[in-house]
């Protein structure tokens, strides 16, 4: 076997998991959820030792000694296969199948301490999680701190003090344009007509607007979660998930825009490639800016909604009355929330410097686990000035930590800025631009599918982003855009 067929192998091993991780957060029933960690457990284990088989190895290397030609996709692909390979072959196996049954435990576990309001019931998963995180980090090895081996896993060939920097010199902007917006929605005090939106509706206009900003659903899905994400089953199978609230349709509009956001960028991946790393993400920090910019700066904008609104008032009659001008001011509104996927854009960054500041703490350990929920509190007073009302709202909101995913939360930040610089540049061309002022979005996502999907992981995100804008990342286009929204 070829290498390309051992990595196409491990694709099917592991898009298993995928099958019944996602399954375990939609349909499983509560009572499956230890013996669902041990299938996980399994999975993993297989898929790490043929990822570091002999076998492997050799076709890696075999691969590696014959003349690639002139062939770069052919060339990155196998800099990336070693790059994964090298990490990989530093984990034991059951290391991997620890880490992968502490992961499901623990998020069953959060879904019912999320629900209490009860971090002393989530606290020793956590704990675990930590533990495996530190002790995966040491065995990967790091420059200066933990953390820059977890990061790595998410945004490759960056570093944690490269992040904490930019989050330095931004947090100061940031926090202006927030107290701008936050102050002008005030003056304004937007609201939304009262419900219900019945759930029946929002799933109908959901589908429809997905599918017309060109999310295929012969491949793909939309399902009810307690925390919306997007997951890929295989090359023509991408699942989204949403919550509803009948009292505002646009929570769960929103969360589907995000979510096709990055089924998008999933579906215009090289479906050949289907295992490759030219056929796979490179990066969260990317991939995450295609859901910002169809979230934000498409589904929030003015033509969007001159173009849609007449559907929501279809589907929700008792917005027949509600001038479209106050409603694109409700969409906009800022706030100080507890909630980081209910904030708005002016506010939403704050949220992931407070993570990114604990998480570092967690991980070299000058934070105990006990001290999470008032370490919490006192770093979002500072932020935000309040204090969540509970554990409910402050610590145990996210599921990422549940899931193992220590390291992963500065890359939505780097995601806005990213999607802001892209966005830009894709409106230069006076086509898309004019296009998308009409509520046509076909050209832009062939834009991105050119310029950003079609490349996979064969180039590192600021290549990427370099070659799609011409200009290496920038925060300066995200700050003009918050500015725009904030009315300065």
């Amino acid at each position: 076997m070829t290498i390309y067929d051992m990595a196409r192998e491990h694709a099917v091993i592991a898009s298993s998991g995928a099958i019944i991780g996602w399954d375990q957060e939609t349909y499983l029933p509560p009572a499956a959820a230890e013996f669902r960690a041990r299938q996980l457990a399994w999975l993993s284990a297989r898929g790490h030792e043929l990822a570091t088989s002999d076998a492997w190895r050799k076709a890696l290397e075999d691969a590696e000694s014959a003349d690639p030609g002139d062939d770069p996709k052919h060339t990155a692909n196998l800099r990336e296969l070693r790059r994964r390979f090298d990490r990989a072959t530093k984990l034991p196996t059951e290391l991997v199948a620890r880490a992968s049954s502490a992961s499901s435990l623990a998020k069953h576990a959060w879904a019912e301490a999320r629900k209490n309001s009860d971090f002393a019931a989530f606290a020793p998963h956590l704990r675990t999680l930590l533990d495996l995180a530190r002790e995966k980090a040491d065995l990967w090895g790091y420059p200066n701190e933990p953390y820059d081996a977890l990061l790595d896993a998410y945004e490759r060939n960056t570093s944690t003090a490269a992040v904490a920097a930019l989050f330095d010199s931004l947090q100061g902007e940031l926090t202006a344009i927030a107290r701008q917006a936050v102050e002008a929605s005030a003056a304004r005090n937007p609201s939304l007509p009262p419900g219900p939106y019945p759930v029946a509706a929002q799933q109908r206009l959901n589908a429809e607007i997905a599918a017309a900003i060109g999310f295929d659903f012969n491949a793909g899905r939309i399902d009810t979660t307690t925390h919306p994400f997007c997951t890929t089953l295989g090359p023509r199978d991408v699942r989204l998930t949403t919550r509803y609230d009948e009292s505002d349709f646009t929570s769960s509009l929103f969360g589907v825009l995000h979510e096709a956001g990055h089924g998008l960028y999933e579906q215009g991946l090289p479906a050949a490639d289907f295992g490759l790393p030219s056929g796979g993400s490179v990066s969260l920090g990317i991939h995450e800016s295609q859901s910002r910019l169809w979230e934000n700066h498409i589904g929030r904008s003015d033509a969007f909604w001159h173009h849609w609104y007449p559907a929501a008032c279809r589907e929700f009659p008792q917005l027949a009355g509600f001038p479209l001008e106050k409603f694109l001011g409700y969409l906009r509104r800022s706030a100080f929330s507890e909630i980081r996927v209910e904030a708005d854009e002016s506010t939403y960054d704050l949220h992931i410097i407070l993570r990114f500041g604990l998480e570092r703490r967690m991980l070299n350990g000058t934070l105990a686990v006990e001290d999470v929920p008032d370490a919490w509190n006192e770093g979002f007073a500072a932020l935000f000035g309040f204090t969540p009302r509970d554990d409910r709202h402050g610590c145990l909101q996210d599921i990422h930590w549940s899931m193992g995913g220590l390291g992963y939360f500065a890359t939505y930040s780097l995601g806005n800025l990213n999607a802001a610089q892209l966005h830009a540049a894709a409106r230069r061309d006076p086509a898309i631009a004019a296009a998308s002022d009409r509520a046509d979005y076909a050209p832009l996502l062939a834009w991105l599918r050119e310029n950003v999907h079609a490349h996979g992981a064969t180039l590192d995100p600021a290549d990427l982003i370099t070659r799609a804008t011409g200009s290496a990342p920038d925060p300066q286009p995200y700050l003009a855009h918050l500015r725009q929204r904030a009315g300065y």
